[in-house]
């Protein structure tokens, strides 16, 4: 399994609306373990899209570990830990609410508020090309949402409603921990379009 280079913002595969997988095939089964293992080797990282490989097709990985009881809402189970690799993803199914801060490996450093659904059905097509659909709520909802809105060429940014949550917060070794994340350095001229995008310009 090879180790897949991140794209960052600024790279215009980013805002692509990834193309439909017709079959799960070796092809794709190939890309969406080099992504798992991408994630596995990249510290603080929980999930990709494989546009942020710079492959416009629509696989998304997530790799969570277990929930401890005290991050679950109340009278919901501890989830995980959760390994999904999927092909066309979409949310067919979303209730209540949930604001919590987000940052993608694709805008390092940066990290913001984001509202999402606290619950969703997501339906795709697993490795074995067979339609699964996943429930999931709260951490792991929001992974989902977030990896699924780059196979449409969205940004965590693009969803920050309040742009004053927008912030850069470098860690120590150009590593941060965000929501299961990793922050590094941040690429050049990211600051201004990331600015831009949060005002809405």
């Amino acid at each position: 399994m090879a180790i897949l280079e991140i794209i960052t913002e600024g790279d215009p595969r980013l805002r692509h609306k990834a193309s439909k997988v017709r079959k799960v095939d070796d092809s794709i089964r190939k890309l969406a373990r080099d992504m798992m293992a991408t994630v596995e080797e990249t510290p603080y990282a929980i999930a990709l899209a494989a546009p942020q490989v710079g492959v416009l097709r629509r696989v998304i990985v997530v790799k969570l570990p277990a929930e401890e009881p005290d991050e679950v809402e109340e009278g919901e189970e501890p989830a995980g830990p959760v390994e999904l690799m999927l092909a066309n993803p979409e949310v067919i199914r979303s209730s209540g609410q949930q604001t919590g801060i987000e940052g993608c490996l694709s805008i390092p450093g940066w990290i913001g508020d984001v509202q999402r659904a606290m619950h969703v059905t997501v339906r795709a097509r697993d490795m074995d090309d067979k339609e699964v659909r996943v429930k999931a709520s709260g951490f792991l909802a929001r992974a989902l949402q977030h990896e699924i809105d780059h196979l449409d060429g969205i940004l965590f940014i693009d969803r920050i409603e309040d742009p004053e949550t927008l912030r850069y917060e470098p860690f120590e070794d150009a590593d941060v921990e965000i929501e299961g994340e990793t922050a590094g350095t941040v690429a050049p001229g990211t600051i201004g379009q990331v600015n831009q995008r949060a005002s809405g310009a």
